[in-house]
């Protein structure tokens, strides 16, 4: 990554996390490959030296992107499951994820799976930093349901961790198809039928 910084006394002229998101946006709808210098520097509103000398590179401008991203992501998922149950936690994960799919902000879908789930052998570093993502969301939601499973608020056959992964399933198969076109309505009836099958309890944990 370059060491270069901007001149003494010549700060530089944009906000730093203004342009991620809007790089962040030109990933998320073209992939990483999809996303050209151009296209990025066209939407960021700076010229390539500026991006060079600020992120060091396309990939670490991607990285930096999706962290950002990421962090909102994760704050949102750990307000979400901050609930008295399971049955609650998972809904209000799969309700508030099902309503940033289809948010009229930014791309439909997710950023994490639409950024470069396929990529070029030489940008398998970019496919790993997505899945690390993802698996940090999948843990932020293990850890929740664990706790509700010593809570006594899960069946005691249930696998916290395979839980965990059915509902991180269903929500990620919901950005697959809100980034087709799929409706919020949609999304929602979708997550009806996962509650039906969820073997937990709508109503309070008890000891």
């Amino acid at each position: 990554m370059s060491t270069e910084t901007p001149t003494a006394g010549r700060p530089r002229a944009f906000d730093e996390n203004t342009v991620l998101d809007r790089a962040a946006e030109v990933f998320w709808r073209r992939g990483y490959e999809g996303a050209s210098l151009s296209a990025l520097t066209g939407a960021m509103g700076i010229n390539r030296p500026s991006l060079y000398a600020t992120f060091g590179s396309k990939e670490e401008l991607f990285k930096r992107a999706f962290a950002r991203y990421h962090d909102r992501q994760v704050a949102t998922a750990r307000a979400a499951l901050d609930r008295p149950t399971a049955y609650a936690a998972i809904e209000a994960f799969l309700r508030s994820s099902a309503d940033g799919l289809t948010a009229d902000d930014h791309p439909p879908g997710c950023f994490s799976i639409q950024g470069g789930l396929a990529s070029a052998p030489e940008n398998a570093r970019v496919s790993e930093a997505l899945a690390t993502g993802r698996a940090a969301t999948e843990g932020v939601l293990r850890e929740r349901l664990t706790r509700a499973a010593a809570e006594g608020d899960l069946p005691d056959d249930v696998d916290p961790r395979a839980l965990a992964r059915f509902v991180m399933v269903l929500s990620e198969g919901n950005a697959v198809h809100a980034a087709a076109g799929a409706r919020r309505a949609d999304l929602h009836a979708a997550v009806d039928i996962a509650l039906r099958a969820l073997p937990t309890r709508p109503g309070p944990a008890t000891a």
